[in-house]
Protein backbone atom coordinates (compact mmCIF):
# COMPACT_ATOMS: atom_id res chain seq x y z
CA UNK A 1 0.00 0.00 0.00
CA UNK A 2 1.49 3.40 -0.95
CA UNK A 3 -0.17 6.82 0.89
CA UNK A 4 0.12 10.12 -0.34
CA UNK A 5 -1.06 12.85 1.56
CA UNK A 6 -2.20 16.26 0.54
CA UNK A 7 -4.26 19.55 1.61
CA UNK A 8 -1.81 20.78 4.03
CA UNK A 9 -1.01 24.86 4.24
CA UNK A 10 -0.50 27.98 5.77
CA UNK A 11 -3.29 28.93 7.43
CA UNK A 12 -4.30 31.45 10.11
CA UNK A 13 -5.45 30.98 13.99
CA UNK A 14 -9.37 29.70 13.49
CA UNK A 15 -9.31 28.63 9.80
CA UNK A 16 -9.70 25.11 8.83
CA UNK A 17 -8.08 22.42 6.47
CA UNK A 18 -8.77 19.26 5.05
CA UNK A 19 -5.91 16.77 4.32
CA UNK A 20 -6.72 13.54 2.25
CA UNK A 21 -4.47 10.56 1.91
CA UNK A 22 -5.16 8.74 -1.37
CA UNK A 23 -3.92 5.05 -1.06
CA UNK A 24 -2.77 2.51 -3.29
CA UNK A 25 -3.72 -1.29 -3.41
CA UNK A 26 -6.49 -3.13 -3.51
CA UNK A 27 -6.68 -4.30 0.35
CA UNK A 28 -7.60 -0.44 1.46
CA UNK A 29 -10.69 -1.34 3.34
CA UNK A 30 -9.09 -4.26 5.07
CA UNK A 31 -6.70 -1.97 6.90
CA UNK A 32 -7.31 1.18 10.30
CA UNK A 33 -6.42 4.29 9.38
CA UNK A 34 -4.58 6.83 11.18
CA UNK A 35 -3.73 10.27 11.13
CA UNK A 36 -0.09 11.12 12.94
CA UNK A 37 1.54 14.16 13.46
CA UNK A 38 5.42 15.38 14.36
CA UNK A 39 6.37 18.98 15.41
CA UNK A 40 10.11 20.24 15.21
CA UNK A 41 11.95 19.03 18.09
CA UNK A 42 8.98 16.53 19.38
CA UNK A 43 7.72 12.83 19.15
CA UNK A 44 5.37 11.58 16.37
CA UNK A 45 1.64 11.69 17.94
CA UNK A 46 -1.04 10.22 17.44
CA UNK A 47 -4.40 12.41 16.32
CA UNK A 48 -7.04 10.31 15.45
CA UNK A 49 -7.74 6.83 13.67
CA UNK A 50 -11.08 5.29 11.70
CA UNK A 51 -11.92 1.26 11.99
CA UNK A 52 -11.92 -0.41 8.86
CA UNK A 53 -15.54 0.38 8.18
CA UNK A 54 -15.29 3.63 9.48
CA UNK A 55 -17.68 3.09 12.43
CA UNK A 56 -14.93 3.47 14.98
CA UNK A 57 -13.33 6.41 15.39
CA UNK A 58 -10.69 7.70 18.22
CA UNK A 59 -9.21 10.86 18.93
CA UNK A 60 -6.55 12.76 20.60
CA UNK A 61 -8.12 14.76 23.39
CA UNK A 62 -7.34 18.00 22.37
CA UNK A 63 -8.71 17.54 18.36
CA UNK A 64 -12.00 16.35 19.86
CA UNK A 65 -14.58 18.62 18.57
CA UNK A 66 -12.24 20.28 15.87
CA UNK A 67 -10.98 17.57 13.58
CA UNK A 68 -13.40 15.10 12.14
CA UNK A 69 -11.84 11.57 10.49
CA UNK A 70 -13.29 9.68 7.52
CA UNK A 71 -13.04 7.24 4.72
CA UNK A 72 -14.09 6.73 1.34
CA UNK A 73 -13.14 3.23 0.56
CA UNK A 74 -15.02 3.44 -2.72
CA UNK A 75 -12.37 6.16 -3.21
CA UNK A 76 -9.72 4.63 -1.45
CA UNK A 77 -8.79 8.30 0.84
CA UNK A 78 -8.66 8.97 3.97
CA UNK A 79 -9.69 12.51 5.08
CA UNK A 80 -9.16 14.51 8.19
CA UNK A 81 -11.21 18.00 8.14
CA UNK A 82 -9.69 20.26 11.03
CA UNK A 83 -11.42 23.29 11.76
CA UNK A 84 -10.69 26.12 14.83
CA UNK A 85 -6.93 25.68 14.39
CA UNK A 86 -4.62 26.48 16.20
CA UNK A 87 -0.56 27.36 16.26
CA UNK A 88 -0.17 24.11 18.43
CA UNK A 89 -1.52 21.76 15.57
CA UNK A 90 1.27 23.26 13.73
CA UNK A 91 3.20 19.68 12.58
CA UNK A 92 3.86 17.41 9.77
CA UNK A 93 0.88 15.44 9.34
CA UNK A 94 1.23 11.77 8.29
CA UNK A 95 -1.24 9.12 6.83
CA UNK A 96 -0.76 5.92 8.43
CA UNK A 97 -2.51 2.22 7.73
CA UNK A 98 -2.58 -1.10 9.00
CA UNK A 99 -4.08 -4.07 10.28
CA UNK A 100 -4.17 -2.75 14.12
CA UNK A 101 -4.77 -5.66 16.36
CA UNK A 102 -4.24 -3.93 19.92
CA UNK A 103 -3.64 -0.21 20.14
CA UNK A 104 -4.47 2.38 17.40
CA UNK A 105 -3.12 5.02 19.12
CA UNK A 106 0.23 3.74 18.62
CA UNK A 107 2.37 4.23 15.45
CA UNK A 108 4.45 0.58 15.60
CA UNK A 109 1.08 -0.82 14.74
CA UNK A 110 1.12 0.67 11.39
CA UNK A 111 2.50 -0.62 8.57
CA UNK A 112 2.36 1.74 5.74
CA UNK A 113 2.97 5.31 6.15
CA UNK A 114 2.65 8.44 3.68
CA UNK A 115 5.48 11.28 2.91
CA UNK A 116 4.04 13.75 5.45
CA UNK A 117 2.20 16.94 4.66
CA UNK A 118 2.82 20.28 6.22
CA UNK A 119 0.15 22.15 8.34
CA UNK A 120 1.25 25.65 9.98
CA UNK A 121 -0.92 27.76 12.26
CA UNK A 122 -0.17 31.29 12.12
CA UNK A 123 -1.31 33.64 15.27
Amino acid sequence: VQLVESGGGLVQVGDSLRLSCAASGRTFSRYTLGWFRQAPGKEREFVSAISWSGGITYYLDSVKGRFTISRDNGKNTLYLQMNSLKPEDTAVYYCAAGVVTSYVRAASGYDYWGQGTQVTVSS
